[in-house]
């Protein structure tokens, strides 16, 4: 059974395009930094925290 964390194939690793490790591993760092910098999805920001105004103004009107 194969898993991420094996060993790319000994014919991946002849063809052109491959790259060295350390440069594999630059490309993968600034390709994860840029998709999480400029990722326009934010969730955090509408996310409710609690009642708001309106309903702190109906228990007071309720003592």
């Amino acid at each position: 059974m194969a898993n991420i964390a094996s060993a790319p194939s000994a014919a991946r690793t002849d063809t052109p395009s491959a790259q060295p490790g350390l440069l594999r591993e630059i490309r993968q760092f600034w390709q994860t930094f840029f998709v999480a910098a400029f990722n326009p999805y934010h969730p955090e920001q509408h996310y409710m925290r609690g009642p708001g105004p309106a309903c702190r103004a109906k228990d007071l009107s309720q003592d």
